[in-house]
């Protein structure tokens, strides 16, 4: 990490290839969201300046990489909210590996996931607001519309790694209004999301 930091700086601060702009959401301040994984995760950074590097990149990662955050707002989050976040480690991994910014030079694919994968995990799935079996609606867990929103937003970048194929076959297999009842679901969710006033300065 520290050869890619130090070759690809300062560039890799910058780096935004999937052109996502969302602010962070307020939650990751607060840890106020009914997603238990995301609420557990960030409560657990609050009050530890530490968090297991599963809950870094398949939960607080993906979930950003999912909802399309502007890379450079998580990657300042995870800078400032962990006890052991260097620059030269955590911008590599937060920029390359968990955002795919750098389009993929640091990883062969983007470490995304549905909540399939958080309940196979983890416990956390059992006990959320959220029902993790369901795809799409209000009970939905939101990482499964997501996930495949993601995927069609940027299908004509991902499509062609041999390593995302198996899932778009997935995807092509999906009746229409399969498609458009997840990303109907996605956008509705995306909506509800407030944007990052000050941190937990004010919290």
């Amino acid at each position: 990490m520290r050869g890619i930091y130090w070759l690809e700086m300062p560039e890799l601060s910058q780096a935004n290839a999937l052109h996502h702009d969302r602010p962070l959401p307020e939650f990751y301040w607060t840890g106020e969201t009914d997603m238990l994984c995301l609420r557990q995760a960030i409560t657990s950074t609050r009050d530890l300046a530490y968090a297991h590097h599963i809950e870094r990149l398949m939960v607080l990662g993906n979930f950003a990489l999912l909802a399309g955050v502007d890379p450079e707002a998580i990657s300042d989050w995870f800078l400032v909210v962990y006890a052991d976040a260097y620059e030269w480690v955590e911008l590599p991994n937060v920029v390359g590996m968990s955002q795919f910014a750098d389009g993929g030079r640091l990883g062969s694919k983007p470490y995304v996931s549905s909540g399939a994968y958080i309940d196979r995990m983890s416990d956390y799935c059992g006990h959320c607001r959220y029902d993790v079996k369901q795809k799409t609606g209000e009970d939905a867990c939101p990482f499964n519309a997501l996930y495949w929103d993601f995927l069609a937003r940027h299908e004509c970048l991902l499509r062609g790694n041999h390593r995302m194929s198996p899932i778009y076959r997935n995807w092509d297999r999906m009746a229409d209004e399969q498609k458009h009842s997840y990303r109907a679901s996605a956008r509705a969710f995306l909506g509800t999301l407030e944007p990052a006033a000050e941190g937990w300065a004010k919290a």
